[in-house]
């Protein structure tokens, strides 16, 4: 078949960027057309999102897409993090600054939630871990804090959703973003009426749940005109960019969950594809998740802290007229005594910390080990405590669903880092299978093509990213010396 593009807008929490998939019936590349800086915007003393400026780059980078592509580009779709969202009143006006999931509005709010509801029912209806960003908190703070904004709200949108809205005029809410709320019915996949209703939160603003690969329509005219982007649709991807990066992991065992993944970024998504939601006392006691995925299928995941640790180090050093980019910084960490310090990645210390090397450094002094001395210190820290956090929860998921994973696939940007990708294949003692760290961009692609009839199934997409993409392999090593320190660690959590 003739090459046809398909534009993902994939936002995540430090940047975002306008990709432009190339597919030509058998592989697929990705250039990017745009890429823009994102995080969160103090504001008045709160944590917001600038969405209208992120749309602004969106545009910019579609209008760059229209020029250079042409009449060849078939759709476009937007992938983003989760648990996000926007309200719009009547007239779709915008109702406050959208915020960032990393506001402190949401302390207190599980208990508060549980006061009405226990626990364990919220769990059975929804099948989410439990962490105070989930949006079920946000709204229950928003209900608290702005109730008069509350009662305007004619439609509540996650944030891909919003911008699918800009784009087209859409008002749905895509089904794996929608997962990440703890607000819809794990059996059921609709919003939970009861629970909403219990938690006094008003049902009328949530919209239709929609799959992912439903049309959206075509873009606004206007928007059209301004790109030069002509009879293009809009199409839900999977919104969630974990969802997308599962999509795209390239595994050769779709259906059965012998293989594990870890979407690595700013946070580590650690889980399995399964059929079904998990809901047993097992899964609430250690806290996993069930989010959606393509094909119906959900995704049994732990969030885990993730590279945020190594991030928020990098930015400490700067401020200390330490300029170091991240394979300096890996360099630094690999040339570092081997497991002087470990901490618990998931502590709420190193949640939103003024200064992340500080953080690191008190929680040493209070398990009474060496306190990081050096950048390769913190950092090998950091990534040995990863590793054995994965070691942890691949624990965990084993147990739920009594299969043994034979390899863990390591897909996202954090794919990138070697010595994690080796550290987490010598802590788990399996191999790791890394890349592609574009799998965000080319999941979003490639069920924007199977919308468009050009791919047939699950297992197809991951089948063209085996032709298209390059894998790393990791094998085991040093396997003795990390079960040595496993007791260590597991003390810490």
């Amino acid at each position: 078949m003739a090459e046809k593009i398909y534009l993902a807008a994939d936002l995540g929490a430090e940047s975002g960027r306008v990709m432009a998939g190339k597919f030509d019936g058998n592989r697929v590349s990705l250039e990017e057309i745009h890429r823009f800086p994102n995080g969160p915007v103090l504001l008045g003393g709160t944590l917001r999102w600038n969405l209208v400026g992120l749309w602004q780059q969106i545009q910019h980078g579609l209008g760059t897409a229209g020029s250079r592509f042409g009449d060849s580009v078939v759709s476009a779709g937007v992938d983003t993090w989760g648990v996000d969202f926007v309200l719009l009143n009547e007239h779709d006006e915008l109702l406050g600054q959208p915020w960032n999931y990393r506001d402190k509005r949401t302390d207190g709010m599980m208990q508060k939630a549980f006061q009405r509801v226990s626990k364990e029912e919220i769990f059975a209806e929804t099948g989410l871990q439990f962490m105070e960003i989930n949006s079920l908190y946000q709204m229950l703070a928003m209900c608290e804090r702005d109730p008069h904004l509350v009662e305007q709200a004619r439609r509540f949108l996650m944030v891909p959703d919003f911008l699918h809205w800009c784009l087209s005029g859409s008002r749905v809410v895509e089904f794996t973003n929608a997962t990440t709320t703890q607000m819809l019915n794990a059996t059921s996949r609709d919003w939970a009426a009861d629970l909403l209703d219990r938690l006094q939160i008003p049902r009328q603003m949530f919209p239709e749940v929609v799959n992912p690969g439903t049309s959206l329509g075509r873009l606004r005219p206007e928007i059209a005109a301004l790109t030069g982007l002509k009879n293009v649709q809009v199409v839900a991807p999977a919104t969630h960019d974990t969802g997308s990066a599962v999509a795209a992991v390239p595994t050769q065992s779709t259906g059965r969950p012998d293989w594990a993944y870890i979407s690595s970024g700013t946070w580590s998504l650690m889980g399995l594809e399964v059929a079904d939601a998990v809901l047993t006392p097992q899964a609430l006691q250690r806290n996993v998740t069930n989010e959606g995925g393509l094909d119906g299928t959900y995704r049994l995941l732990k969030n885990i802290m993730g590279l945020w640790l190594v991030q928020q180090c990098k930015q400490a050093f700067a401020r200390r007229g330490r300029q170091l980019d991240y394979t300096e910084l890996t360099r630094l960490a690999t040339e570092a005594p081997a497991f002087r310090s470990l901490v618990n990645p998931d502590s709420e210390a190193f949640m939103r910390p003024l200064d992340m090397t500080e953080a690191i450094a008190e929680e040493c002094r209070r398990t009474g080990q060496p306190v990081p001395e050096s950048e390769g210190q913190f950092i090998r820290c950091a990534l040995e405590s990863l590793a054995f956090k994965y070691r942890m929860v691949l624990g965990w998921l084993q147990e739920m669903t009594g299969v043994p994973v034979r390899v863990i696939h390591v897909v996202g940007g954090g794919g990138r880092n070697h010595l994690l990708n080796q550290f987490t294949s010598d802590a788990c003692g399996i191999p790791v299978c890394a890349g592609p760290t574009e799998a965000t961009a080319l999941g979003n692609v490639l069920v924007q093509a199977m919308a468009a009839g050009d791919v047939g199934s699950l297992s197809e997409i991951r089948e063209i990213v085996r032709r298209s993409e390059t894998i790393a392999e990791f094998a085991p090593q040093n396997t003795a010396e990390w079960d040595a320190q496993w007791e260590r660690f597991q003390s810490l959590n």
